[in-house]
């Protein structure tokens, strides 16, 4: 299985994000240019100039025509995905750490980090209200859910946009409805921070990635704990097969503590778990540094991954990985 290696970013990658269709390929990293590559052959398609700090965030719409991204230069951007133009950017008191489309594509939410004396809040907003609007101030926004407790580390829309799920430094996952902005439900079944949530293709379930060094699926609508994958590690990011009944984990220990570390020793290997049985069944080395971030493709015939070294792997799966089957 030899990747693609996609090398346009100066420091290390923080999100990918996959368009609907697969064909593109968006990263954002420390570097402050938010990028898109064609995922077939690893080619950059261009950049996005306009952040000046790291840039956390980044997602993509339904249709592919607007790019979104947040940065820790207290700075939320719309882009237009075709030119690369900045639609417009909302003005924040700190920085953006989660941002992502509604299923629908017209509204837009973003979660800011409890620094410089402000709360961590959820913002909502509509994306009519930003056409045509060069700086938007966040008071602006629809709605807003301040989380007293603990700060938002990782943030999704649920089903039909009737709420979010979010994921959170002291390891709690909780659905916030939208119309009430209301706490529905809560677990905490994690000890440590969420790093990573991700759903499955229908959306009835998602998987958690935890600095716990565990993973976990959930049921969407419960929040029942469904599977435990266990690692000796961080786990930075994890993802669901659209395909198969596989789940892929991205890692390592914490950047600090790299240089110690030899990549041969396997801790910033790509883990494969079957879905069902919970057991590890292969691993992918090619990263040196922790893994940041993973995505399998939309048709699950490869899956990409973004690492501290800056380096993205675009992974494409030989026939025996499909032609594998679990010992029942």
């Amino acid at each position: 299985m030899k990747p693609l290696m996609l090398h346009g970013h100066e420091r290390s990658i923080t999100q990918i994000r996959y368009s609907r269709e697969g064909d593109l390929l968006f990263s954002c990293s420390k570097d402050s240019a938010p990028t898109v590559w064609y995922s077939l052959n690893g080619e950059r398609l261009g950049t996005f100039l306009g952040h000046t700090g790291a840039v956390w965030c980044i997602d993509v719409n339904w249709d592919t025509t607007k790019v979104v991204s947040g940065s820790a230069d207290n700075s939320l951007i719309l882009w237009d995905c075709e030119t690369g133009r900045q639609l417009s950017k909302i003005i924040t008191k700190s920085a953006v750490r989660t941002c992502n489309f509604s299923y629908s594509g017209r509204q837009l939410c973003f979660t800011t980090d409890k620094q410089m004396g402000q709360l961590c809040e959820l913002h909502v907003i509509d994306i009519a209200n930003m056409a045509g609007e060069e700086h938007i101030n966040e008071m602006s926004c629809r709605q807003t859910i301040s989380m007293s407790e603990t700060k938002v580390t990782s943030c999704m829309w649920g089903p039909v946009d009737e709420y979010f799920i979010t994921g959170h430094e002291n390891g709690e996952i909780a659905q916030f409805d939208l119309k009430t902005s209301e706490k529905m439900k809560s677990v905490r079944e994690h000890s440590l921070a969420i790093n990573d949530l991700q759903f499955n293709k229908d959306q009835t379930m998602f998987i958690s990635a935890s600095k716990d060094h565990t993973a976990r699926l959930y049921d969407t609508e419960s929040l029942e704990v469904m599977k435990v994958y266990k690692t000796e590690r961080p786990v930075n990011s994890a993802a669901i097969s659209p395909i198969r009944d596989h789940v892929v984990l991205g890692g390592g220990q914490e950047a600090m503590d790299v240089t110690t570390t030899s990549a041969r020793i396997g801790k910033f290997d790509a883990r494969f778990y079957h879905l069902v049985f919970e057991e590890e069944f292969g691993r992918i080395k090619g990263h040196f540094g922790p893994i940041n971030t993973v995505m399998f493709h939309p048709d699950g015939k490869s899956y990409s991954s973004g690492g501290e070294d800056g380096y993205i792997r675009i992974h494409n799966f030989d026939p025996q990985y499909f032609d594998f089957q679990m010992e029942q």
